[in-house]
């Protein structure tokens, strides 16, 4: 029946999302908590110019502590209200978002992502990190947030002007030959805020621009 179809189609886009979704929560929960050896992520040494676009027009989501730019016509997947559901009935026992915000294209195959994760979680010789660069130099924290085996196409260090200074956040762009990620880092407060974007490799050259341009957007608050 049209009843059961739309239903399968509903679940068939929802599993297509949750695909891509996890393919970042790979990269960037997974490769947090277990750095790679040194020799299996390496910074190419001279980074390739960065293509980016203006995003002021697009829709800017406001997380905890952050707000990101996102792309046109992708869809909100945080799920805020299952996460608050889980809150009243457990309290300080429900599970952590495993995102702090997820947007996908409409059909899955494309994804924004932010990542927050207390720094003391990914790298534990120190209590609580106060810049990005208490992790290393670019070079040294490709070990953290890039997975082994992957091949990193630029990674450089990008200086954002404040109030009070500079703020500095690492790059990495990176790919496997089917998948495609962007990944931005920084911190603020002993919290590691991580934004990538992904999209299969195929799709890269028509999208990369946006989707890298949506992870660069990331502010902190």
């Amino acid at each position: 029946t049209q009843s059961t179809w739309a239903l399968e189609s509903a679940i068939s886009k929802r599993n297509l999302i949750l695909k891509t979704a996890s393919l970042f929560s790979t990269v960037a929960i997974l490769t947090l908590q277990y750095p790679v050896p040194q020799s299996s992520a390496q910074a190419p040494s001279k980074p390739s110019p960065l293509a980016v676009v203006n995003t002021k027009s697009w829709f800017q989501y406001f997380g905890d502590g952050f707000a990101i730019r996102i792309p046109p016509e992708f869809q909100d997947n945080t799920e805020p209200d299952d996460y608050d559901a889980g809150t009243s009935l457990y309290g300080d026992r429900a599970k952590p978002k495993k995102f702090a915000a997820q947007f996908s294209s409409a059909d899955g195959s494309e994804a924004v992502t932010v990542v927050i994760s207390p720094t003391n979680q990914l790298k534990i010789t120190f209590l609580e990190a106060k810049d990005i660069t208490d992790f290393g130099s670019l070079k040294e924290a490709a070990k953290i947030f890039v997975p082994g085996g992957a091949n990193i196409y630029s990674a450089r260090t990008i200086k954002i002007k404040q109030e009070n200074g500079f703020r500095t956040c690492y790059y990495y762009e990176f790919g496997d030959g089917v998948q495609h990620l962007a990944l931005f880092a920084t911190v603020d407060a002993g919290k590691a805020f991580v934004s990538g974007a992904s999209a299969p490799q195929s799709k890269w050259d028509d999208d990369g621009v946006k989707l890298r341009s949506a992870a660069i957007s990331l502010t902190i608050l």
